[in-house]
């Protein structure tokens, strides 16, 4: 038996998990419980509907409750605190009721690139297509009626905040995917917004959720918000609510990523690169200018597509392998496909794949369909096969990586990985240090990402010293005895992607081709 209130709660809505993880006074996992979803293309938009949102809370919650029965035989009444963590940017416009004026658009839609183009040459200052303010000014360029009756623009983390507690507050990580924030003042950048008013007449600051910084509250979880998670009514209200942040906040956090000259990976169905920096950077297209959950500056480069085109591949041998009357385990499948990987050419011999499910910002496509190439004389292997998917998960991210270490002189002295990609030990380090040419380490926590990252800012906030940073506690209370595997690829294993990446962008071309014929 525990005390329930010396535990704490993080939720994380990611692309294709709903995930809770309950953690205890020494920042260890105790519970978990995950709900499965997908994107559905609506009328050619990327989106959740919102009832699948409410289910897939609700649902998660569900089985969290259960595994802490089975677990701790408790029933889980209350907690310390809790955060909520969600896939970052998108578009949730409400009403001066509360009512949805439009289908939630998700970080995955390329549909913004006239806003995306104005705006940044507007404020002098990267707006990738993904992020809210794109989707806000997309929509006044294509003159959607529903924009003269927005009172409240929200991410899909902050709308789970607000049914939880009532508050129209994001944390400053997540806020700074919405709009550009000014890293003193620890706000929206007002400059810009007046940008922004002048060209539009919109006054952003009245429609943006309140900025809030780690260690702050979030205000509390009400009657409404426990029921929200909770239908069975056994949570009860008053429970501490940390401010809601972005998967790339929490990835930070989870990795110990949050001081300056560090940074993590996170490979999953995207992929994203966070550095953070002392100082601010030039104008790029392929890098985002986000913060941390304390409000540091962090250069970011989000890909869009990771493993969603492996996963593809994996289905398909695991058919076959039912077909032949030898059904495997899906985990099982991935772990030996993945280390077939390491028998494959450093070049992957020759063969070349595309991963493009959706467009990437990165390459400049506004759609994606998925390739896979090989010359006649190429060496088909299963081994090359399988390195060929996992080197073109990583070729666009390493495409902005460079102009980091190469353009604006970067140091990366070592990274932090987190996510699917690499969940077989060694495997996904090796592609990754062999695309970076550094170091790739992963902790023993890595496996629980985002939601275990949001549990330690909802700790921060309820646990932390007067005036104690949050790298300071992370690294002294959260990581100071934990363990990693830390990888360097072979020299070998460097010049193979190299060579990789050098046909890859020789040969992109054609994945545009593929776009305008298919």
């Amino acid at each position: 038996m525990i005390d329930l209130k010396e535990t704490v709660l993080g939720f994380e809505l990611g692309s294709t998990r709903i995930k809770a993880v309950l953690i205890e006074r020494a920042h260890r996992p105790i519970a978990s419980g995950d709900y499965e979803w997908e994107n559905q293309l609506v009328n050619g938009v990327w989106t959740y509907s919102m009832e699948e949102i409410h289910a897939g809370v609700e649902s998660c919650y569900a089985a969290l409750k259960a595994d802490v029965k089975e677990k701790l035989g408790m029933e889980l009444t209350t907690v310390g605190a809790i955060g909520v963590s969600a896939m970052m940017h998108g578009y949730l416009p409400f009403d001066q009721d509360g009512r949805p004026l439009a289908a939630f658009r998700t970080w995955r839609n390329t549909i913004t690139g006239q806003a995306a183009e104005e705006l940044t040459a507007l404020f002098g200052f990267n707006i990738p297509q993904r992020w809210s303010i794109a989707h806000l000014y997309q929509a006044i360029l294509n003159g959607e009626p529903h924009v003269k009756n927005i009172a409240y623009l929200t991410t899909l983390a902050g709308y789970i905040h607000w049914k939880l507690t009532g508050e129209k507050a994001v944390g400053i990580g997540e806020a700074s995917g919405m709009f550009p924030i000014d890293s003193e003042k620890l706000d929206y950048d007002e400059t810009m917004a007046q940008k922004f008013k002048t060209l539009t007449g919109i006054d952003l600051l009245a429609i943006l959720p309140k900025v809030l910084v780690a260690g702050e509250s979030g205000g509390v979880l009400t009657e409404e918000g426990a029921r929200f998670i909770d239908p069975s009514g056994t949570l009860q209200a008053g429970i501490p609510v940390a401010p809601c942040e972005g998967d790339a906040g929490t990835g930070m956090v989870a990795t110990d990523s949050v001081r300056v000259r560090t940074g993590n990976v996170s490979a999953g169905t995207s992929d994203f690169a966070m550095i953070v920096t002392d100082r601010p950077l030039g104008v790029h297209r392929e890098i985002d200018m986000v913060t941390t959950p304390a409000g540091l500056p962090v250069a970011m480069v989000h890909c869009n597509n990771c493993t969603s085109d492996i996963n593809a591949w994996v289905n398909l041998f695991s058919e076959f392998a039912e077909t032949l009357g030898v059904p495997i385990d899906r985990g099982e499948l991935f772990t030996k496909l993945f280390r077939k990987a390491l028998e494959g050419d450093a070049d992957c011999g020759g063969l070349l794949s595309y991963n493009y499910f959706s467009g990437e910002g990165v390459t400049d496509l506004d759609e994606g369909r998925p390739v896979f190439l090989r010359k006649p004389d190429s060496r088909f292997t299963l081994g090359n096969f399988m390195r060929a998917h996992l080197l073109s998960a990583l070729a666009t991210l390493k495409l902005g990586l460079d102009i980091l270490t190469q353009t604006e002189q970067v140091p990366i002295d070592k990274l932090y990985g987190h996510g699917g990609f690499f969940k077989t030990p060694e495997v996904g380090q090796r592609m990754l240090s062999a695309a970076v040419g550094a170091p790739v380490s992963v902790m023993e926590t890595a496996g629980e990402g985002g939601p275990y990252g949001m549990a330690l800012l909802a700790a921060y906030m309820l646990w932390k010293a007067p005036g104690e940073a949050l790298e300071d506690y992370l690294d002294q209370k959260v990581f100071a005895g934990a363990r990693a595997s830390t990888v360097m690829a072979e020299p070998e294993d460097i010049r193979g992607f190299q060579a990789f990446l050098a046909q890859y962008k020789r040969a992109l071309p054609l994945e545009k081709l593929a776009t305008e014929v298919l």
